[in-house]
């Protein structure tokens, strides 16, 4: 039997490459109410390869080669769009540093809003 490690990797990136697209990541749009939300999908992938020749005399005759890809997909939320204003919908709650990340512009644009109140009150 012969092992080609090159056709190997090229079967293994072609697999991946057509498992993985673009379409994958943001899946198709649906209307919600008046929202219009589109799907979006983390994606983890890898593949190794590994091979091996050569002659032992107490053992025979070697040869060899393996290889191995994965993907894994899973929706991480929706963005969601309403009169010109697009949000992202998380599926999973964030805690910790990730969740005050999340809610620093609603906090960013009430400080602005209420600075900009101040200053026409005081004008």
């Amino acid at each position: 039997m012969n092992y080609d490690l090159n056709e190997l990797l090229g079967k293994l990136t072609e697999f991946l490459k057509n498992e993985v697209k673009t379409e994958t990541i943001i899946g198709k749009e649906f209307q919600l109410g008046e929202f219009r939300c589109i799907p979006v999908i983390g994606i983890g992938m890898g593949f190794g390869a590994g091979g091996g020749e050569g002659t032992q005399a107490s053992k025979g005759s070697g040869a060899g080669v393996g290889g191995g890809a994965g993907v894994g997909m899973g929706p991480i939320g929706f963005l969601a769009t309403r009169d010109g204003q697009i949000q992202f919908i998380p599926t999973r709650s964030s805690k910790g540093l990730a969740a005050a990340f999340e809610k620093l512009p609603d906090i960013l644009d009430k400080y602005l809003d209420k600075k900009a109140e101040t200053e026409k009150t005081n004008v």
